[in-house]
């Protein structure tokens, strides 16, 4: 939720020429955010102590959103209000299935909170991608989204989520995410054009999209092939959101400190390849060899942790100093 907020907070303020919080408003933001997370560290004694905050934070930022997509009358992106409202019922439903006022919230919380973010990612990243592959490849060249595959890609997910979460009917989540591999395949190779293999932060985006069908193609064959269910769960997980994380960041970070987004640190190469090799550890190699499970989670941890640690170690001097350019931000 926190990569979320601050993407948000940042793109809707383009979206809508209208200033998103900064300063201390995004500060009191990050308290909300932060204050659940170290509650956290305290096992099970505070959590509902925590889920306020947790809950909170997340009303916070809708309201936060709301107001300038309001302000610019720029009904078109509601849809991602509808989003973030739901995230937030399925932290309450997580919090009040932990008090036992729900039966299974904590399934709801976790499995719903998991994949509305994915279908997040998809709505989001048929807006950007197209775009930064348009402005970055240094050709020119018009990617085109088809309305169909569209309109299909998002009646087929909805039906996907509420299959996963309330039908559970393995046959049924297996068409439907067959039927999401194949579409998310034509919109991938309608996205395709060779010059994004030349750019770190486009294949990078690309690969994540492909764990994301990747974690499609698996969820249809395992009526099959009985994989453990967390190894297709992390096909979405650490290949599609935590490898679309960090390139979006690294992304992000050069554009909104005033540097050049087609000139990344070489640094954020060595990340993305690293992070990129763990969600292969975690993710491919179990489907050939299972019977090293355990070695395979622990050698995806440490890629992980050397992944975001580059970042970190790259990045941090930029987040903290003033833009290149002078600019406000």
């Amino acid at each position: 939720m926190a990569v979320i907020a601050g993407f948000l907070l940042t793109a809707v303020k383009n979206w809508t020429g209208v200033q998103t919080l900064y300063r201390f408003d995004l500060l009191g933001l990050f308290i909300l955010w932060i204050l659940a997370r170290v509650l956290f560290l305290f096992g099970t004694s505070l959590i509902f102590i925590a889920g306020f905050f947790d809950i909170f934070f997340i009303l916070a930022l809708i309201s936060s959103i709301i107001y300038p997509i309001v302000k610019a009358r720029q009904s078109k992106q509601l849809g991602i209000i509808v989003i973030l409202v739901f995230l937030g019922v399925a932290n309450s439903s997580f919090y009040l299935g932990v008090a036992g006022f729900i039966d299974h919230g904590v399934f709801f919380g976790i499995y719903g909170g998991l994949f509305l973010i994915v279908g997040l990612v998809l709505l989001m990243g048929r807006r950007v991608i197209p775009f930064f592959i348009e402005a970055g490849v240094g050709y020119p060249v018009k990617i085109l989204n088809s309305k169909w595959l569209d309109i299909s890609i998002i009646m087929l997910y909805i039906a996907f989520l509420i299959a996963q979460i309330f039908i559970v009917n393995q046959w049924i989540i297996s068409l439907i995410s067959m039927s999401l591999f194949l579409t998310n395949s034509a919109r991938l190779a309608s996205w395709h054009t060779v010059g994004i293999w030349r750019k770190p932060l486009l294949w990078s985006l690309f690969v994540a999209f492909i764990f994301i069908n990747l974690g499609f193609l698996l969820m249809a064959l395992n009526i099959f092939m009985n994989l453990p269910n967390i190894v297709v769960i992390h096909a979405f997980s650490f290949g599609g959101i935590g490898v679309i994380t960090l390139s979006m960041m690294a992304r992000v970070t050069l554009g909104h400190t005033g540097r050049n987004v087609q000139n990344p640190p070489k640094a954020v190469t060595a990340s993305l390849v690293i992070l990129i090799a763990g969600a292969v550890v975690r993710v491919i190699l179990p489907l050939i060899m299972q019977n090293h499970y355990v070695i395979w989670v622990a050698i995806s941890q440490i890629l992980w942790i050397a992944a975001f640690l580059i970042f970190i170690f790259t990045y941090w001097p930029m987040l903290v100093k003033p833009r290149v350019d002078g600019q406000f931000g």
